[in-house]
């Protein structure tokens, strides 16, 4: 996990290029390099070693004229330098080192061989090609300058006051000057018809563990963000039955108001019963009120579900990264696949419920996915998130949305993800934890969090300002002063059009209350009906 910044374009002073670049030095604390191509064009890299610690620094030179950069893993980098590219030269070990191969051998057709998380640039005399993984689970923007340079970056910090234009890189595209984009990622899944497989638990459980597996490659140690949700708690049990099959022990974090919070109790109750080495972290209110200008800066968004839930995300990644750890497991993606949010009961036909998780897994990188890749790497803290492997997706995605529905097993959400792994020979999680209600992220950490940050938010903001927050903001105008005052932040930062017009507000369907809390939904069973008046 790194930043990534190329200027494709002559002309470029090179000591801006590297100010520019080091912005983003919160997510390549290791090392930074740069390099300028024989026709101008500049690549710019601030590293987290992650794999092949000692020689995989960036840019990478192909076996040629050819230069990349690359932000994330590739997790099935050993079978193709064993494969495809078996007759290739390689100068690293670096798992980054394969994507300039595969151009050099596939030119542009190469995106669909890689299995991982992932945004690159390669860069070949004036010819290049610009990527980004399948769901977005690494972050990518692209903008064009006065001048008519393109650039791509990990973040916006670095081009937003440098471009005239930008926006966000879609994912499951690459882009070439011969080609414009390319949606390469084209799964079946996204034909809410082709939602018809047969329920199979085993095919499930072994799938997600395969996931998992595959993401403790890392020549460091590895962690995981535990909650004590269903989806965070499948995934620490799953990794940590597979490091125990090599003598190791895994590192479980979460964080909450305090030892009461929901997360915080049935985050212990998990982590005693797979025996991880546990850490858990507290926060105040007043240190998360804090922090939010600084932490909007980072995640360069204005949503407040975002803002709510990255906060403790925040402060947990620091506590991480201050023990040494680089690589954590996430549970993100699962909510989505499965219908899990507790508005997904209220789905008034089988169809519905299908075009929404299909809409939810492609809009992921525009909330949950920023979220966990920019609060955690605010410290320089890589998160790989299982459930959105393409093979799990896959398998998931398409499974009858009939046997999804929560109302199909009274209103148990993710019914079929938890009976999967309801193996009473060889439990994977205690039943109280298996069965859990939902509780989103950012009310699970204790619910004054949200409740006191609302209330502080409107002590901020006058009836005046929230009056004339159209004429303010015209493009997604704020509708509350929570969303007011977090606007007010990120356009002190980021006061672009182009800016504002990355972000996507996260809003629940289906319901009257239409705060994106999970406690604001009518089933939570300690639902606060004073939340967001």
């Amino acid at each position: 996990m790194c930043g990534i910044l190329a200027i494709i374009g002559k002309g470029k002073d090179e000591q801006l290029v590297r100010e520019l670049s080091k912005r983003m030095t919160h997510r390549g604390p290791d090392e930074s390099d740069l390099h300028i191509t024989e026709n101008g064009h500049i690549l710019s890299h601030e590293r987290l070693s992650i794999i092949d610690l000692h020689s995989g620094r960036q840019p990478i030179q192909g076996t040629s004229t050819a230069w990349m950069v690359h932000n994330g893993e590739v997790y099935n980098h050993q079978a193709l330098r064993d494969g495809v590219l078996k007759g290739h030269t390689f100068r690293t070990k670096s798992d980054s080192e394969v994507i300039v191969h595969l151009y050099e051998e596939f030119k542009y057709d190469f995106c669909n061989m890689l299995d991982g998380d992932w945004a690159f640039v390669v860069v070949d005399g004036d010819d290049f090609i610009a990527g980004r993984d399948p769901m977005g689970v690494k972050p990518l923007y692209y903008g064009l300058d006065d001048r008519g340079r393109i650039y791509f970056a990990s973040e916006m910090k670095p081009i937003a006051d440098q471009c005239k234009t930008f926006s966000t890189f879609p994912p499951g595209h690459y882009y070439t000057p011969n080609t414009g984009f390319v949606k390469y990622y084209q799964p079946e899944y996204e034909d809410y018809t082709k939602a018809d497989q047969e329920l199979d638990l085993d095919l499930i459980r072994e799938t997600l563990t395969e996931a998992t597996r595959k993401r403790l490659m890392s020549d460091v140690p590895i962690g995981v963000l535990l909650s004590g949700g269903l989806d965070s708690s499948l995934t620490s049990s799953i990794a940590s039955r597979l490091l125990k099959e090599s003598g190791k022990k895994l590192h479980s974090f979460s964080i909450g108001l305090d030892a009461d919070a929901p997360d915080a109790k049935a985050a212990k109750k998990v982590a005693e019963y797979l025996g991880t080495e546990h850490h858990e972290i507290h926060f105040t209110i007043e240190q998360g009120i804090e922090i939010l200008d600084k932490l909007i800066w980072h995640l360069e968004t204005y949503d407040v579900t975002s803002i709510r839930a990255s906060t403790p995300m925040y402060f947990l990644s620091k506590a991480i990264t201050d023990m040494g750890i680089k690589v954590v497991l996430s549970g993100e993606g699962a909510d989505e696949i499965f219908g899990g949010y507790l508005y997904f009961r209220n789905a008034p036909t089988v169809e519905d419920f299908q075009k929404e998780t299909i809409e939810r897994v492609q809009k992921l990188f525009t909330a949950d996915l920023l979220r966990a890749d920019k609060s955690t790497m605010a410290h320089g803290l890589e998160a790989r998130v299982p459930f959105l492997d393409k093979a799990f997706l896959d398998m998931a995605v398409r499974i009858k949305p009939e046997e999804k529905m929560p109302k199909t097993y009274d209103g148990k959400e993710k019914y079929i993800l938890r009976k999967a792994f309801d193996t009473p020979d060889n439990p994977y999680l205690p039943d109280e934890v298996l069965w859990r209600q939902k509780e989103q992220f950012s009310d699970g950490v204790g619910y004054n969090w949200i409740d006191q940050l609302i209330e502080y938010c409107s002590s901020q903001v006058t009836d005046t300002q929230l009056a004339g927050a159209e004429a303010e903001f015209p493009y997604n105008t704020p509708t509350t002063k929570e969303a007011y005052f977090y606007r007010s932040i990120f356009n002190k930062y980021y006061p672009q059009v182009s800016a504002a017009q990355t972000v996507r507000k996260w809003i629940p369907k289906w319901q009257e209350n239409q705060d994106p809390s999970g406690r604001a939904n009518a089933a939570h069973v300690q639902a606060d009906v004073e939340i967001a008046k």
